[in-house]
């Protein structure tokens, strides 16, 4: 019975565990004599107040659980997503707590006691001490919630508020979502939409090739349609920085071991390990190597090209000798092919330093933060950089997303810092990764939401431009599918000077070369008859003329011996659109007030 409580007090203490310490190293509450107290709103939500302290706890819960199930620390953006997350989660605690009222849901103490016996959370569902031969054993969950121990620990009004928090939240959802069906046509629809397949062969006419400059725009088309599509051009914060590096440099030598270590690996995985398990224990990928490795289900252009060759040059099963790329040495593992279509994990060892080449790289960062790290002048983070001859990027982060470096990499924590409540001018703290040092200085900061007409005048216009041009070249694919009609697609092309391209098989989510993807020329893929020349197709990138040479429709037997787990699958779809859409549109209408910036300026002045 002990060794259960312990479990249970993991469902329980992270709600009420860290408050200060993640309050110290979010850096909100400042040193000594903040003003933050237990009084202190983050939010307001229709004139009810969100603590800073419920915000705070929550926050923290949420990031102790992706750490435990990362293996890592969180990086700034991690943290600022998790705060994000968290700060929602509260607004909508709320927004819903006001819904139950008016549609007058509430929840007795015998639902409770039923759902309690019935329905365990499933923290606690997946605790060892309530499990029999690896499966939740419901008679070892009851006993436990029924003795002294789990009364005397508090575990019963834990559960209580779980349970008055949770039933409401299932009505409520149930209401909203619970008369979903899917038929029989529309389920047998999505199936052909996934599973018909189709080979063209087309003619593309390329917008790229017309100059911008023959296209001329007036002002009022572009007023008009502004002034119909400006809800959708809302934009996310943007700032921009100036960023200096110090690289990690490796050597030779340092790849050298990481390729021994790859391959130590793969003996170990070809020697009868489970992939899934070494993933698990030595990929320097995080994220998938929680989940085993697995990258997931998908098509073509995920992945960059060396790793992608690799991939679909194996055999389902077959494990790959080590690949390079940007990233390090990886072993792939195909679990499942259809088509172009791949299932796949990996395994990722990163090229590290030596003791002795990161000794200097960490002197010169040390430097670097010395003198231009987390100064509130300009000059400094200049000064910083030519002490040390390091030439200063020009950036631009967007709010809620990581920076992106030029090699395509991540810049952990910058791009919430730069979101954070720092001054234009000011520097940031020192940030490392596996590959570099480095320090960012704001050197302006735009506000989100909805541009004005000047603000986003060229993007629309770039966006008009695009499809003008397509648009010009309509004729030609005119009298090119008009010459085709009379012999060939092939003889009219090869009058014409033009070439045919003939298209991999191909289901309509996926992106096809040369084509593109979730367009009207794929469209026109699953529609046209069997060997006919379409007219002119008009895309944003140019215009197509197409002839589908094969199509392979999906199996109805097959659909049929699926059908009842699609239909599951699809109903639970629907639900949780429904619901996502509710909240939405209760969430757009509520009147939110989010004072974590000003908390964050008031914490930066006091430790200023």
């Amino acid at each position: 019975m002990r060794s259960s409580a312990k479990w249970i007090w993991l469902f329980i203490v992270i709600c009420f565990v860290g408050v200060f310490l993640f309050a110290e190293t979010s850096g909100l509450l400042g040193i000594g004599g903040s003003q933050i107290t237990t009084a202190t709103a983050v939010a307001e939500v229709n004139g009810v107040e969100v603590p800073y302290l419920t915000w705070a706890n929550l926050s923290n819960q949420l990031a102790q659980q992706e750490e435990q199930n990362s293996g890592r620390g969180l990086s700034l953006d991690e943290r600022r997503r998790v705060e994000d997350q968290a700060f929602e989660q509260l607004v909508s605690n709320i927004l819903l707590e006001q819904e139950y009222k008016r549609r007058g849901i509430a929840v007795s103490d015998q639902e409770i006691i039923e759902a309690s016996q019935q329905s365990p959370p499933q923290e606690l569902m997946q605790n060892p001490e309530f499990q029999t031969d690896g499966r939740f054993d419901i008679a070892k969950y009851r006993r436990f919630i029924g003795s002294s121990a789990a009364r005397s620990q508090g575990v019963l009004v834990q559960l209580e508020n779980y349970y008055r928090q949770e039933i409401p939240r299932a009505k409520l959802f149930d209401q909203l979502a619970g008369d979903a069906f899917v038929s029989d046509a529309k389920l047998w629809g999505v199936y052909r939409d996934l599973n018909d397949s189709s080979q063209v062969s087309f003619v593309a006419f390329d917008a790229a090739a017309i100059s911008d400059s023959s296209v001329k725009i007036p002002d009022s088309e572009l007023r008009a349609f502004y002034d119909r599509y400006k809800e959708q051009l809302t934009r996310p914060g943007r700032a921009v920085l100036s960023v200096v590096s110090i690289p990690r440099a490796v050597t030779a030598a340092d790849s050298a071991l990481a390729r021994q270590r790859i391959e130590t690996l793969r003996a170990e995985v070809v020697g009868g390990a489970k992939f899934e398990d070494v993933a698990k224990r030595e990929s320097a990928d995080t994220i998938s190597g929680a989940q085993g490795g697995s990258l997931g289900t998908g098509g073509r252009n995920r992945f960059v090209k060396p790793f992608e060759d690799a991939a679909y040059a194996l055999k389902v099963g077959e494990i790959s000798a080590p690949v390079l790329t940007q990233f390090g040495y990886h072993l792939i593992k195909v679990d499942a092919r259809q088509g172009d279509t791949l299932t796949m994990r990996h395994i990722l060892v990163h090229i590290q330093q030596s003791d002795s080449s990161a000794l200097r790289s960490d002197r010169r960062a040390d430097s670097l933060s010395r003198i231009g790290a987390s100064q509130d002048r300009k000059e400094k983070f200049d000064s910083a950089a030519k002490v040390l001859g390091l030439i200063p990027t020009t950036m631009v982060a967007i709010e809620g997303e990581p920076l992106m470096g030029n090699d395509g990499k991540s810049i952990p924590s910058v791009s919430a810092w730069a979101f954070s409540g720092p001054k234009v001018g000011e520097s940031s703290d020192l940030y490392d990764s596996d590959d570099a040092y480095y320090l960012a200085r704001l050197d302006s900061l735009f506000d989100g939401g909805v541009p004005t007409f000047e603000q986003a005048k060229d993007d629309i216009r770039r966006q008009l431009i695009s499809r003008k041009k397509a648009e010009t070249l309509v004729p030609k694919a005119q009298a090119l599918a008009k010459a085709a009609a009379g012999s060939t697609l092939e003889a009219a092309a090869a009058a014409a000077g033009l070439t045919v391209t003939k298209s991999e098989t191909f289901a309509r989510p996926q992106f096809v070369a040369g084509l593109g993807r979730f367009n009207a020329a794929i469209g026109a893929a699953f529609t046209l008859p069997l060997g006919a020349v379409s007219a002119p197709i008009v895309t944003d990138q140019g215009v197509y003329v197409i002839r589908v040479d094969r199509r392979v429709d999906a199996n109805k037997a097959t659909w049929e011996a699926q059908k009842d787990s699609q239909r599951r699958e699809a109903i639970s779809s629907i639900q949780q659109l429904r619901v996502r859409t509710f909240l939405n549109e209760m969430r757009k209408g509520a009147k939110v007030e989010d004072h974590r910036k000003e908390i964050n300026a008031a914490a930066r002045q006091q430790t200023s």
